[in-house]
């Protein structure tokens, strides 16, 4: 199947106000300059990311503070690297990382360290089926069989409980529209409030009682914004263990190590 190109922006900025526990105990600035299995965290997520056919760049949405540290990690990766200015909340974050791009768009996090590129192809194969947005959802039981401690944050639905795996796709400009549901800032799925400024009390309640299917909330979603937005169900369960945490960092090491070996050299 041929694919169109495609654009990723990984958001690595720091939480407003916030010094990150790990990059405090790694002495560095930013989070995605954290090493896990030898390599900041964001060399990881541009190196799978550059495994993957038809991106023609990576824009890294950070701080200005991090931009020559970010270049000097994620450079010569085999992708070409653009850091860009951060916004105070990251609906606007991705729009930044968007501008100018009129193609499809891969949207992840800077601490998705285990994602893969059969992942990102998924939600490729998505767009080109139709849907104008995807977010890539894994089920309990695949998080729970790539590791028994690795996410402990599961969302009841009828069907299923899943898990977020922190990577999206959006057909272009004209789905940039369902970023503003992350208008709130961070630890999005935690507040309840920013739920329901974004999704709606009733949505916010029906998600809660776990009437609707997966497939279903994206339906309801898709009405609130405007735009089509499909589940993309990842088998790979590791696609949902982000480095949150001394607990996630040090599982995401152990999951890396037990990969194939892969060049991450960024001096090369």
């Amino acid at each position: 199947m041929a694919l169109p190109p495609f654009t990723a922006i990984v958001l690595a900025a720091s939480r407003a106000g916030d010094a990150d526990p790990l990059a405090v105990a790694a002495g560095v600035s930013h989070k995605c300059l954290v090493p896990v299995a030898g390599q900041p965290l964001i060399v990881h997520v541009v190196a799978a990311l550059a495994r993957v056919p038809g991106v023609e760049r990576v824009r890294i949405v950070v701080e200005p503070a991090a931009f020559a540290a970010v270049r000097a990690v994620a450079t010569g990766l085999g992708v070409a690297v653009e850091p860009v200015v951060a916004a105070d909340n990251l609906a606007d974050s991705v729009r930044a990382g968007a501008e100018g791009i009129a193609g499809p768009l891969i949207v992840t996090t800077a601490d998705n360290v285990l994602l893969s590129p059969d992942a990102v192809r998924a939600m490729r194969v998505a767009l080109h089926g139709g849907a104008e947005g995807a977010v890539a959802l894994t089920t309990r039981a695949a998080v729970l069989a790539a590791h028994p401690d690795g996410q402990r944050r599961f969302h009841r639905f009828r069907d299923d409980a899943y898990s977020n795996c922190n990577l999206y796709a959006l057909a272009g400009a004209q789905a940039l529209s369902a970023a503003d549901a992350f208008r709130g800032g961070g630890q999005f799925a935690k507040k309840a409030g920013r739920i329901v400024a974004a999704f709606g009390l009733a949505n916010l309640l029906l998600l809660r009682l776990g009437v609707l299917s997966a497939d279903g909330a994206m339906r309801r979603i898709s009405r609130r914004f405007g735009v089509t937005i499909r589940a993309v169900v990842l088998p790979d369960g590791a696609q949902a263990i982000d480095v949150d945490n001394p607990r996630t960092h040090a599982i995401a090491g152990e999951l890396l190590a037990m990969r194939a070996p892969a060049p991450l050299d960024a001096a090369a």
